[in-house]
């Protein structure tokens, strides 16, 4: 089970979506650990989510019925987080402190727990794969599987920025930082824009 597990927290995390332009944006500007701490933020919640969604349908279904709520307010967050990553951009580095992980994991967090999609896919993915009806021991080693797949690619995703943040001369470095909270920007926009359709 811990194999089934980190299998799905891997896929799960690995679409390159908002979240993980946050990540390699902060990976950007403050540092790989910066960028690795706030994918661990949405590795908590596939964690969280995993357990939720094997603790009964009912608590699952409440929280589906607040799924609209959640993106309004998930993509307001967003369009903000993103409008300060584009004014941040044009600045200096600046120090990756332990405030500002801490910041940076939080924020991770509530954005990745205020995504209904994410539930939504942790029910098919158990309806496809029978995972609903596991023991104990099963479900705990399913569950560490699932954090560390998904940490797994943030710290990957991270590191690869890392790397390629060596090779680019300031400029580029800075059209990246613009064009990725532009699209930061967008997504959440585009979430406020679905609510009201």
């Amino acid at each position: 089970m811990f194999a089934t597990g980190f299998g799905i927290g891997f896929a799960l995390a690995a679409p390159v979506g908002p979240i993980g332009l946050l990540c390699m944006q902060r990976t950007l500007r403050h540092g790989r650990i910066s960028g690795i701490v706030s994918g661990l933020g949405a590795a908590t919640v596939d964690f969280t989510y995993g357990l939720i969604a094997l603790s009964g349908f009912s608590l699952v279904q409440s929280l589906i019925t607040q799924a609209h709520w959640m993106q309004l307010i998930g993509s307001l967050f967003l369009c903000y987080i993103g409008w300060s990553m584009f004014q941040a951009s044009s600045n200096a580095s600046i120090s990756d402190t332990a405030s500002s992980r801490l910041s940076s994991y939080l924020s991770v967090l509530l954005l990745t727990f205020l995504n209904p999609m994410t539930i939504t896919l942790f029910l098919a993915l158990f309806a496809r794969f029978e995972l609903t009806m596991m023991n104990g021991q099963d479900a705990f080693l399913f569950l560490i599987g699932i954090f560390l797949g998904s940490a797994a690619w943030w710290v990957i995703l991270a590191n690869i920025t890392h790397l390629l943040k060596h090779q680019l001369a300031t400029p580029t470095l800075r059209i990246i930082q613009w064009t990725s909270a532009s699209l930061i920007i967008g997504f959440g926009a585009f979430g406020v824009i679905q609510f009201f359709l």
